[in-house]
């Protein structure tokens, strides 16, 4: 009984400390793969001993925020640019551009692992103030109209409803024009194009920030400003809410550089500097302005829903009549390289390694902004995202066809041939539907991978599923419910869509006997 005793205790013993250990090398492997996600945190004696302040910004934003020295094309220059270094030599360190896609920098903030604060002209609005700390400001600014030169009848908002207006995605000016109502809102990614799409008549008018408006009208007869800047706001600098400490030497070191004359001798340099700007000085939060908060997807689903079911029409036609193109074409090239005379072959040849070998991106950008200003064809956003896919497209469907057309044995073309059939005729009615029918799998796999790539036509202001995603989830603050409504509607598309490809593979092989 004793020797029993002791066994059972001993077992007790030995699994309590096989648990134990268990347990503890079970905490120690998490903590081991915590540590690189674990948040930098941004505290000032981190900061002092790293010795840099790490600034998110995009270098996309151009003139006079950030853009590339002319003379130095390595070298960063702009206000913001000239602003940072200032602050950091404030809090004692050096200044350090980290770059970041601009619609992203406050998702990217979040972690601090990336960048310790943003300078990048984001706007102190209840919609920022809702996700991050934000500084006092360190410029102030206003809401910029820009309308061709011959326009003469817009001069506000009121003026172009019904109309087509291009603003900076995720902005005060984008958000100013949903709040208003009944205006076209065309959404771009950069500063630079809405203009050039307003130049060749693709929008009314573009609404942006005075300092982008001022520096992109200087030297242009084609364009104009409409009216005097209005809804006043402020730039001020982001910091995460973890970093109070951070925030207040902030604060502390841009009331110095508006003392000592920092800001206005930067502001001056680049053509900034006005009478509005001495308002800083004495600037004091507005009480009155709310922090708004961030929002459920999931909870809020009869809100956001419809609005990304609505941009997923825009994916479907657009996926749709691009794949429609891309198989025409694809199968022009297929049998002008297999059939054609040589000049043709070359051409088709040619054609297949061009669209194959460059990216998407770049042909949409030439189809889109490139024809326009060189030949003057003004192709609508929907056009060129159309023909952009179904151009690069139609190369990768060529060669599944080539595939197709070189499996169909030899002897049944020889065998159509010696039965009196023309050539043609023996590829339209013997080859062909052989070679389709093979070809078709990856074909229809094509069409389901253009469904995601259609999401890069956002680049040329077309708001389709996933860029509408991005917008909500930016506003809302919630991306992993925004993304699992967007995730199951792309699943939807893609499922339908591979549902009736099977059906017509199944139709295609039956065998007409």
């Amino acid at each position: 009984m004793q020797i029993a005793g002791l066994a059972v205790a001993s077992g007790r013993r030995s699994h309590w400390s096989f648990h134990r250990r268990w347990r503890c090398l079970h905490l120690a492997l998490i903590a081991l793969f915590s540590l690189p996600l674990l948040p930098a945190r941004a505290d000032l004696s981190e900061l002092r001993q790293r010795g840099v302040l790490r600034w998110g910004n995009d270098a996309e934003g151009g003139a006079p925020y950030i853009y590339h020295d002319p003379d130095h094309a390595d070298r960063l220059i702009g206000f913001e640019v000239e602003f940072a270094e200032a602050l950091a030599g404030r809090l004692g360190v050096k200044s350090e551009f980290v770059q970041n896609n601009w619609d992203m920098l406050v998702p990217a903030l979040g972690d601090g692992t990336k960048f310790d604060v943003i300078i990048a002209g984001l706007e102190r609005s209840p919609e920022n103030l809702g996700k991050l700390a934000m500084s006092r400001p360190y410029f102030i600014f206003g809401q910029q109209l820009v309308v061709r030169a011959e326009a003469t009848n817009f001069t506000s908002l009121d003026d172009l409803r019904g109309r087509a207006v291009g603003v900076l995605s995720a902005s005060g000016s984008h958000h100013l024009v949903e709040r208003h109502g009944g205006i076209e809102a065309k959404v771009y990614q950069d500063n630079v194009n809405y203009f050039r799409d307003l130049e060749v008549g693709r929008l009314d008018a573009v609404l942006t920030d005075s300092p982008i408006a001022q520096v992109n009208l200087v030297g242009n007869t084609k364009l104009k400003l409409a009216g005097k800047p209005f809804a006043p706001g402020y730039y001020a600098v982001g910091v995460r809410r973890e970093d109070p400490l951070l925030l207040a030497k902030i604060n502390e070191a841009i009331g110095a550089l508006i003392v000592d004359g920092t800001l206005e001798r930067i502001y001056t340099k680049y053509a900034l500097w006005s009478p509005e700007q001495m308002a800083l000085r004495d600037w004091k939060a507005d009480d009155s302005v709310i922090a708004q908060t961030q929002h459920s997807a999931l909870r809020d689903w009869r809100t956001y829903l419809p609005l990304l079911l609505r941009a997923s029409v825009t994916t479907i036609w657009i996926t749709c009549a691009g794949m429609v193109l891309a198989v025409v074409w694809g199968l022009a090239l297929a049998l002008f390289r297999m059939y054609g005379p040589a000049p043709v072959r070359w051409l088709s040849i040619a054609y297949i390694e061009v669209f194959r070998g460059t990216p998407l991106l770049l042909q949409i950008y030439f189809i889109y902004f490139g024809l326009a200003q060189q030949l003057g064809l003004k192709l609508s956003a929907g056009v060129a995202a159309v023909v952009s896919l179904g151009l690069n497209y139609a190369a990768t469907e060529a060669e599944n066809y080539r595939a197709g057309l070189q499996a169909v044995p030899r002897g049944q073309t020889e065998a159509a041939l010696a039965l009196g059939m023309t050539r043609a005729l023996a590829i339209r009615r013997v080859i062909l539907p052989q070679a389709l029918r093979i070809s078709l799998p990856s074909v229809t796999n094509d069409f389901i991978a253009m469904f995601k790539d259609s999401s890069i036509v956002s680049v040329i202001a077309l708001v389709e599923l996933t860029k509408e995603y991005q917008i909500r989830a930016i506003d809302s603050g919630d991306y992993i419910g925004m993304g699992l409504m967007t995730a199951a509607i792309y699943f939807v598309m893609s499922y339908l869509a591979s549902l009736g490809a099977r059906q017509i593979e199944r139709r295609m092989n039956r065998d007409h006997r």
